[in-house]
């Protein structure tokens, strides 16, 4: 295949590839404070649709919303964000949020229902925002610095990881730490991934070790071990994440090139 943005290259480094959720559409966002949408054609050209350019803001991340209409983008070093309406073609600024003090918003993730967006602070807060109006609901707070999140599939349950090593479990509704458990040989947490059937979670460090373990041996013990630990990266594992048959995993590191492993 021909490279997914063959007709505009970035400038800068990319940080977000995703695939559109329900149409044949790719995006690409980074550094040269773009983002970028192609369709995905099948081995001939990509045709571009559209860049938008967010004047002086390097994206930290991009990602479309769950129902596709909308692309959320934060920065490298803003207390604001970005969404990007794509029904209206409209680039709305997210200035401040009442109740959030942070000096960067850069990590985030959405609930897969699309009712929820949770920023990752710093100092271990975790807040919830509405996707609807993106207005604080609440804010969490685990021990120690949070490094990434991720909801359950079915978006009752946050698995938050630590710097630390720790892996805070949140139940959505009552915003209550339900469990915490070790990351088996964990020296520093970097990613965290649950399956799409809730089977599995992957938790990624700064070893490269990336350990694979049960939902429900997760949810009862204090320092549950390994279905199986992945050990093929040599630097830190900065990404894993499942297919949506939770028959493979990939597991990556961007401190190095060629760095992608799938299990």
């Amino acid at each position: 295949c021909l490279p997914a943005n063959q007709e505009r290259f970035a400038n800068g480094k990319l940080v977000t590839v995703q695939f559109h959720p329900s149409a044949q559409v790719v995006m690409t966002a980074g550094h040269d404070r773009s983002v970028s949408l192609f369709q995905v054609k099948n081995f001939s050209l990509n045709p571009k649709i559209q860049s938008i350019y967010l004047e002086s803001f390097p994206i930290y991340k991009a990602h479309f919303s769950v129902d596709g209409e909308q692309v959320i983008a934060t920065g490298t070093h803003h207390s604001m964000f970005f969404v990007y309406d794509m029904m209206a073609g409209s680039i709305i600024p997210i200035p401040k949020v009442r109740g959030v003090e942070e000096k960067f918003l850069r990590n985030f993730e959405l609930s897969p229902d699309g009712s929820f967006m949770l920023l990752i602070g710093t100092s271990g807060y975790l807040h919830l925002l509405s996707m609807k109006t993106k207005e604080l609901i609440s804010t969490m707070k685990v021990n120690g610095r949070c490094i990434a999140s991720a909801f359950t599939p079915d978006s009752s349950k946050i698995y938050s990881y630590s710097k630390e090593g720790e892996v805070f479990i949140w139940d959505v509704r009552s915003r209550k730490c339900l469990h915490k458990f070790e990351d088996e040989g964990s020296l520093e947490g970097k990613c965290i991934a649950v399956s799409k059937n809730n089977q599995y979670i992957a938790c990624g460090s700064s070893s490269g070790v990336v350990n694979l373990y049960t939902t429900d041996v997760c949810l009862k013990e204090n320092r549950p071990k390994p279905v199986k630990a992945i050990m093929n990266l040599v630097t830190s594992a900065t990404c894993v994440t499942f297919n949506p048959t939770t028959e493979i995993l990939a597991v990556a590191s961007r401190d190095t090139d060629e760095a992608v492993k799938l299990v």
